[in-house]
């Protein structure tokens, strides 16, 4: 399970939205409903790219 992650200039979150975050947090992968996502063609997923993965910086030692 995630943790919930606050960013620089996100107003805090409620009582309620931390409340239900706990709750979505609990549930299984089985108990998601993905039904009202509409499924991709396969001329939409040919288009898709790798994400490009940030270079890890390098510390160099003097």
């Amino acid at each position: 399970m995630g943790s919930i992650r606050i960013y620089k200039g996100m107003p805090p979150l409620t009582e309620e939205q931390i409340r239900r975050l706990d709750e979505l947090g609990k549930m299984s992968d089985d108990e998601i409903d993905f039904s009202d996502i509409p499924k991709l063609t396969k001329e939409e997923l040919s288009k898709f790219k790798p994400a490009r993965l940030r270079k890890q910086k390098q510390n160099i030692a003097s």
